[in-house]
């Protein structure tokens, strides 16, 4: 079993990372969320925390051996959960997983089914899906960006960041502003209110 691999970064392309490691060149599978960061470290020494498992070819009649990699352990733990849920492969879940793993997280925490619904191959019912199987597994993985919505249990938290986005916020802006806003004031009655709340505070940074 491979857990760990360092090696010279040689090229990225399309979900996959080629890594020499002295005499020998791993093609190494990767999350499209990590494609950025590692075009950027092309040419350096790179570590990948990997999973080791063998992929079916022709349809299950055989099996080649395939390394995911990641650039932490954190990372391939929130990875290994997401593939627990029904339907989601190790395929399926690097072409998904296009946004950092803490904004996925923190929108499984938050019931977020429009922010899942944005990831590629996520449809509505693959959404509801995990966010069923996972909600009250990802709480270690949201980050300081962990929901305000699961302490306040305001039931407006979805709707004013689709009005904010509406008037012109981004879906990242407007839940930074929906989040400040409800752990402020976690009484607010309306989505109105919170918007109206969200353009004040915004105006005062």
């Amino acid at each position: 079993m491979i857990t760990r691999i360092k090696g010279k970064l040689i090229n990225v392309q399309a979900c996959e990372a080629i890594l020499e490691v002295d005499a020998l060149t791993y093609a190494l599978l990767v999350p499209a969320a990590d494609i950025p960061t590692l075009q950027s470290q092309i040419g350096s020494e790179v570590m990948f925390h990997t999973i080791h498992y063998m992929e079916s070819q022709s349809q299950g009649t055989s099996f080649a051996p395939r390394l995911i990699g990641f650039s932490n352990e954190t990372s391939r733990a929130f990875f290994e959960l997401f593939t627990t849920v029904k339907g989601i492969g190790n395929r399926k879940a690097l072409r998904a997983l296009v946004r950092p793993f803490q904004e996925t997280a923190t929108a499984i925490a938050q019931r977020d089914v429009s922010s899942l619904t944005d990831l590629p191959e996520i449809g509505k019912r693959s959404a509801e899906t995990i966010i069923a199987a996972l909600h009250g597994k990802v709480d270690a993985f949201t980050g300081h960006a962990a929901s305000v919505i699961e302490t306040s249990g305001s039931p407006f938290y979805s709707d004013a960041i689709e009005m904010l986005m509406q008037l012109g916020e981004t879906r990242k802006d407007a839940r930074l502003l929906v989040n400040k806003v409800i752990e402020s004031e976690p009484d607010m009655d309306s989505a109105d209110q919170i918007v109206q709340a969200s353009f004040q505070l915004k105006g005062k940074t």
